[in-house]
């Protein structure tokens, strides 16, 4: 019997989403906005708790550029962005006539190194008299960051934070929703994401005042008239109730989907644990409770023989998707001229790191299949 092809992450539903996007075209309430929205973000801040006010967008991208935009970031201020990340933690940041300051990863869990980023403060103020206006750390797969520390800097050099939580949606650091300790905190809904509204993204405030402003400008910057006035620059940002539907659908099964990805993490770990070379990327301690949005291992080709390579294109062979790491942005060229602080670290993982099937379709039958073939490519 033909093997069935298993996917990275495919999103699953609850059941419960029909009856929200139902009642939505019983209503007629098909555009942006509207009572789904509502409750969508009522459903978004009692998760994330500490005060935090929410506002459900149309991506993730749009909810960093929303950010920036409350920050006053602009042309020839600088961001300081984990490099070890996808592009759009960055190019928002360029929407802004801003350029990107790249910083690299710490060993451990993957993200920005904060010795690292106190050093690239220090010499951004040198070179150019000013601090940066904000800087963006990254909880890469869903692995929370040293965030404490990160924070600590944050404070002592007065420059806001936007944790770029895209990957972590239900990830925590000692008890606490990843994105809710900075100024601001972004959510992603996209299809392949922890839940999915089909695309969408919100962004978290710190406080009413804050998601109010966000709001104004997600929907073109409208001035409270009769007419239509514009004062300022807006965006077509705001999330659609349809969408929110889903969304809302998909809460009730959050929990189930953190407990299945945590699961199959529990599964690589005890199927690698006797291959010598492959490293299955976990909590750094008891601090951290990642969601394992995907999973991730290292391929170290010295003690295995082969690398992530020709591991994927075996998995692909074998209909098994699989991907490399991020590539780091500083070794992007489009952000070829941007300045970057670099210790090997994100290089060093680009070349070694593979994310393996993760999502909630994936079985347990599908883990064993896929430990099976990436250890076929191992040497005995």
């Amino acid at each position: 019997m033909a093997n069935n092809k298993i996917l990275l992450c495919l999103a699953h539903m609850s059941g419960q989403e029909m009856k929200y996007i139902q009642e939505a075209f019983d209503t007629n309430w098909v555009v942006p906005l509207g009572p789904n929205v509502n409750a969508f973000e009522e459903d978004l801040e009692r998760l994330c708790g500490e005060g935090k006010r929410v506002v459900a967008l149309s991506s993730g991208t749009a909810a960093i550029h929303l950010a920036l935009v409350n920050l006053g970031v602009g042309r020839g201020d600088e961001v300081i962005c984990q490099s070890m990340t996808f592009s759009a933690s960055a190019n928002p940041i360029v929407y802004q006539g801003a350029t990107p300051v790249f910083v690299d990863s710490e060993r451990d869990t993957w993200n920005i190194d904060p010795a690292l980023l106190e050093e690239a403060i220090k010499d951004r103020i040198s070179k150019t008299g000013r601090k940066p206006k904000a800087i963006i750390p990254v909880y890469l797969y869903g692995m929370p960051a040293l965030i404490d520390d990160i924070m600590d800097i944050a404070r002592r050099y007065e420059i806001p934070v936007i944790e770029d939580s895209a990957e972590a949606f239900g990830s925590r650091y000692r008890g606490q929703l990843c994105g809710t300790f900075g100024d601001f905190g972004i959510m992603s809904f996209n299809g392949n994401k922890m839940i999915t509204t089909s695309g969408g993204g919100a962004l978290i405030c710190s406080d009413e005042t804050t998601k109010k402003k966000t709001m104004f400008y997600a929907t073109q910057a409208r001035e409270p008239m009769p007419y239509y006035l514009h004062k300022e620059i807006g965006y077509n940002y705001r999330m659609s109730n349809i969408c929110a539907g889903i969304g809302r659908g998909q809460m009730t099964i959050l929990d189930e989907h953190l407990a299945h990805h945590k699961h199959l993490c529990d599964r690589y770990v005890e199927l690698f644990a006797s291959v010598d070379g492959i490293e299955v990327h976990t909590n750094r301690d008891e601090r951290s409770d990642s969601n394992y949005w995907l999973n991730t291992i290292l391929v170290d080709p010295a003690k295995t023989g082969t690398d992530y390579e020709t591991i994927r294109l075996h998995l692909e062979s074998c209909d098994i998707e699989s991907r490399p790491l991020w590539k780091p942005m500083h070794t992007q060229p489009v952000f070829s001229g941007a300045p970057a602080y670099v210790n090997g670290v994100s290089e060093d993982l680009f070349t070694q790191g593979l994310c393996l099937p993760s999502g909630p379709w994936v079985s347990d039958d599908d883990v064993e299949r896929v430990a099976r073939e990436v250890i076929a490519c191992c040497k005995k």
